[in-house]
């Protein structure tokens, strides 16, 4: 492209354009790999947990490689199952109430057990994104409704009609949890997922 002096534009270097497509190999790669690597992570514990097991249970000749990882799949499929099942849910309630009762696998418990509930699609089938807007300032924030009632809490806020709204930063490296009234609240008709993503990322994100 030639300027109005007759000067010609220069060209990209070589380099920069081979640093360009090597940044953008590795945002393709990056992802790829961790999740292929968490999930041979996963694999493989499985395997060799079950395997073992199965090794020594078995007669001997009658174990094959994969029914280690093939019986956790299917010990986890079977619990799943059993969580509708009254006796079933009566013996977790009883072993939660035991795990509650020591001091410190008590705050190990709760904490691994409130993280694999708030990721779990139950827990979102009712879960509203919502733009925050803080009284007094022109900006928003994106939000997630955690909790509308409080009556099973040791608390009660003074805002009227008081939501529980949780601020995720980028990342997830934090967040806050805020109790505002319902009407500082913009719901949004996005799923779960998507505002999460938008929230994680930073709006980088352009999946949809």
């Amino acid at each position: 492209m030639a300027y109005r002096d007759g000067h010609q534009q220069p060209t990209e270097l070589p380099v920069n354009a081979l640093g360009k497509l090597f940044l953008q190999g590795l945002a393709v790669a990056i992802p790829v790999a961790l999740t292929l690597a968490i999930i041979f992570w996963l694999g493989t514990g499985a395997e060799r947990m079950l395997g073992s097991l199965l090794l020594r249970l078995l007669p001997e000749g009658w174990y094959l490689p994969g029914m280690g990882l093939l019986s956790t799949l299917a010990l986890i499929l079977l619990t799943g199952l059993l969580t509708h099942v009254i006796v079933f849910q009566r013996l977790l309630a009883w072993s939660e109430s035991i795990l509650n009762r020591l001091p410190l696998v008590k705050t190990i418990y709760s904490a691994l057990k409130d993280f694999t509930d708030y990721f779990s699609a139950d827990a979102h089938d009712n879960s509203k994104v919502v733009l925050v807007q803080l009284p007094g300032q022109e900006f928003q924030l994106l939000g997630f409704v955690t909790r509308e009632q409080f009556d099973d809490l040791p608390l009660q806020p003074a805002a009227e009609q008081a939501v529980a709204v949780y601020l995720p930063m980028s990342y997830q490296i934090g967040g806050y949890t805020l109790y505002l009234p319902a009407s500082a609240l913009t719901p949004l008709d996005i799923s779960f997922e998507d505002g999460m993503r938008l929230a994680i990322t930073g709006g980088v994100s352009r999946s949809s």
